[in-house]
């Protein structure tokens, strides 16, 4: 199985941590974001990952190879400009078709910036047993963004802003609102039903898919720990968890 690692964002919300560094070499306890996402995907049995990258890029590239990789096999795909998700996405899609002995078997989408206990072969596994084109871990919490699902786990719309702006894409009598947890399994065929071009969000091509009909799941994560790393407190925060064992090391 094979990953990709979502590491190009400009990490403004963490400064001044950011000043000097790319989000992904931020650290917390000595180990960084980088290295302690790698050390999950490699626990789940993955030796094959791309990663993104841009803001300070380079440091990116010497840190890998200092590390001569982590002893994974590690390919990184530079974005001259920043495509967000999907199209960072999209501009990786070579490393899952082109490489891939098995185009049905899925691969994994993780964020740089998280850190969570959630159970990846469980995810990996949910997902392949309702051959679903993509799966979401969510879990129900307070956030600025919601995405929508219905009874059966299927994603039909998202909630968003202060005034709580609801978006359905398919009709839906019951919804609950879930907060995406930035870790997704996906379907090598959802890879060639990415229409959308240039930067773009990888919700809206999971929405505009949904709402055609295709099966975009969210997997309920509520039981394990998740902390999003995106000010310079959750870092601190985290730090304390992994000295008291509440995240994985």
């Amino acid at each position: 199985m094979r990953a990709m690692i979502l590491a190009a964002g400009l990490g403004t919300r963490l400064l001044p941590l950011t000043e000097n560094r790319p989000k992904a070499l931020v650290e917390i306890n000595g180990r960084t974001l980088l290295e302690i996402t790698l050390a999950r995907l490699r626990g789940s049995g993955i030796r094959d990952v791309i990663i993104n990258v841009h803001h300070f890029a380079g440091m990116i590239l010497d840190y890998l190879e200092n590390n001569k990789n982590f002893g994974m096999n590690i390919v990184v795909s530079p974005e001259e400009v920043l495509l967000d998700t999907g199209g960072g996405l999209k501009q990786a899609a070579y490393f899952f078709l082109e490489h891939s002995i098995d185009r049905e078997e899925p691969f994994l989408l993780h964020n740089v910036d998280v850190l969570s206990t959630i159970d990846l072969p469980r995810i990996v596994q949910f997902h392949t047993e309702h051959q679903a084109l993509a799966t979401l871990a969510v879990q129900e919490r307070k956030s600025s963004r919601h995405l929508l699902f219905q009874e059966d786990s299927e994603l039909c719309g998202r909630r968003i802003g202060q005034d709580s702006t609801t978006e359905l894409v398919r009709p839906s009598q019951r919804v609950q609102p879930l907060a995406f947890c930035g870790i997704h399994v996906i379907s090598p065929r959802f890879l060639t039903m990415m229409n959308e071009e240039g930067a773009f969000s990888i919700i809206t091509s999971y929405l505009r898919l949904a709402g055609a009909g295709e099966k975009i799941l969210g997997f309920r994560a509520d039981e394990y720990h998740w902390r999003d790393l995106g000010t310079p407190e959750s870092v601190a925060q985290a730090a304390e968890d992994l000295q008291q064992s509440v995240t994985p090391t």
